[in-house]
């Protein structure tokens, strides 16, 4: 799971106030607004990315169709996942089962044989292979580094084999994987990189329009193997940053989104109480300061502890996120709790992060930086600066990074914060081209996700080199690879453990990620038009509209007249 993919869901970009306005009035209401309306047949989306460049190829992550979310109602896993209870078996999908063998090395998949593409053409298990074998020889899709081995067809069962266990990613797997037509795909150029303009998939929605703000998709006519949505139209709008977002939200005109809002019941549920709702489960994973390892200074571990050890979590929690959007992570394992409070090593039970200065002071003095009035410097005598980055409209992240830069001066390192545009900063982020910037992590049922994310050496680049997937910070640690790879590879809880441990006592002693808050998988969101959403009572999925159980969602709503 990303945040904001996205986890991943990014957040940024432009959208001129006029074209905003025109959305003003709701496609659901009646000429006369009055209370015998028609049922609703429009549901409106947005995140606030700014305007898209036309594309909807699901594999590539800056792509619009990525950006927003919609290519999961366009194309479908096999297996839907629940994130929110990450412990529950998949519902299936366009498999109608998954047979994975004892050591997790093997699955069995059995695709149904009601499924058609959007083209008319009817799908099968050899589209289901052909996609596996794409993501398997083309290295840029498969961002997992998922170890393929054999994949075969017999009639409608698909088998794949691993060349090492597949336990830690076996829901992901099925559930996070797009299946997309060999008919159409097999004569790509690069399928990493190629534009599509006009995407087929088994999904119920097909492509209607497109601009820059607006994305629009109508349901398929027919042809389609599950229960035909209510939602009969869908549109995806892309404001500028957080604050439209939420003039958007507030106003009716765009009813669901992942965004943060800051003074979230004043500037967005007490407008409407009765049906405008913000609901944000946690998951196991989080966020926190990616610092680049590679650059000097920031390979040295006696800095990146005393930067750990100046970060005011609270004040970012209570300030930033408004006490509510990313939960205070304390321990210093950077596991959240209530969810990995069972996972926590027996070293560092009750053990918390706490703002300690002069702490920080002596330890870098120790290491050889001097503190020379209000400036560091390293022991090559060279002042310590650095660059916080973020796309500039994540009012959270920004307002985090400004107080991480106040925290930071206390210890005598110069900051500035950088305002990025969002798909530079997708960029520059995987490519390892900044100093440190605020970020999320993958999440899954277990706390390998998120120290994969920051610490898995299988994932380690050059700077300059996209690495995806993770390592962001390019930390080349041996001992953390090793132990990524005994965890997922372990045939018992015991062995599980004894890596865990490891994993912990790295990520605690060299500090390749500063902690900050546990994620959420959330929405904002109107029940004006529409009911049958996720909450606390129902937790059927996660709420953000670019989560691969979108689709679930959509197709859980009503309309509220109905």
């Amino acid at each position: 799971m990303q945040r904001r993919k996205l986890f991943s869901v990014a957040l940024a970009g432009v959208l001129a106030s006029g074209a905003l306005a025109a959305c003003g009035d709701s496609p659901n209401e009646s000429p006369n607004n009055n209370s015998n309306k028609a049922a609703a047949t429009v549901l409106t989306v947005g995140m606030p990315n700014g305007p898209q460049t036309e594309n909807h190829n699901p594999f590539l992550s800056t792509s619009a169709s990525s950006s927003l979310g919609y290519k999961w109602v366009i194309y479908e896993p096999l297996m839907m996942w629940n994130p929110v209870k990450p412990a529950e078996p998949s519902k299936p999908w366009l498999a109608t089962g998954a047979e994975w063998a004892p050591d997790s090395k093997s699955v069995k998949i059995t695709v149904r044989d009601n499924a058609t593409w959007s083209d008319g053409q009817k799908l099968t298990a050899n589209d289901v292979a052909f996609t596996f074998n794409l993501i398997k020889k083309t290295k840029a899709l498969n961002t997992n580094n998922t170890p393929y081995g054999e994949i075969t067809v017999a009639g409608n069962v698909v088998t794949i084999t691993f060349t090492s266990s597949m336990f830690v990613y076996k829901e992901k797997f099925l559930g996070q994987t797009p299946i997309v037509p060999e008919h159409l795909w097999k004569d790509m150029k690069d399928p990493a990189t190629d534009t599509v303009k006009n995407p087929v998939g088994s999904g119920p929605y097909t492509l209607k329009s497109f601009t820059p703000q607006t994305t629009t998709l109508v349901a398929r006519e027919s042809g389609y193997w599950g229960t035909a949505p209510a939602v009969k139209e869908l549109r995806y709008s892309s404001p500028t940053g957080n604050d439209a977002q939420t003039t958007a939200l507030a106003d009716g005109s765009i009813e669901w989104s992942f965004v943060f809002i800051p003074n979230y019941k004043t500037v967005f549920i007490d407008k409407d109480p009765a049906h405008y709702k913000v609901w944000a489960p946690p998951v196991l994973g989080i966020h926190g300061l990616y610092i680049n390892t590679s650059k000097k200074p920031f390979d040295n571990v006696a800095l990146r502890q005393a930067m750990n050890m100046v970060v005011d979590r609270e004040d970012i929690f209570n300030v930033a996120e408004a006490g509510y959007f990313h939960p205070l992570v304390t321990s210093v394992t950077g596991l959240p709790s209530p969810a990995g409070d069972a996972f926590i090593a027996d070293a560092y039970k009750g053990k918390n992060q706490a703002v300690d200065i002069e702490g920080a002071k002596a330890l870098l003095t120790g290491a050889g930086f001097k503190l020379n009035g209000n400036t560091l410097n390293d022991p090559s005598g060279k002042p310590v600066k650095l660059t916080l980055t973020d796309p500039a409209g994540w009012s959270d992240y920004q307002t985090s990074l400004e107080i991480v830069k106040d925290n930071l001066s206390k210890i005598g390192i110069a900051a500035t914060v950088e305002k990025a545009n969002q798909d530079a900063w997708f960029k520059n982020v995987e490519e390892g081209k900044f100093d440190a910037t605020f970020r999320w992590t993958n999440g899954g049922s277990t706390p390998f996700d998120i120290y994969q994310t920051v610490m898995d050496g299988s994932l380690l680049q050059p700077v300059g080199k996209a690495s995806p997937a993770g390592n962001f910070g390019r930390f080349n640690n041996p001992e953390a690879t090793a132990a990524l790879t005994a965890y997922k590879n372990a045939s018992d809880d015991a062995a599980r453990k004894t890596a865990l441990d490891t994993l912990q006592k790295v990520f605690v002693e060299q500090v390749p990620m500063i902690p900050v808050g546990a994620d959420n998988i959330g929405m904002a969101y109107s029940t004006k038009n529409w009911v049958g959403w996720p909450d606390d009572s129902n937790p059927y999925g996660a709420g953000q509209p670019t989560q691969a159980n979108a689709l679930d969602v959509i197709l859980h709503l009503k309309p509220a007249t109905s």
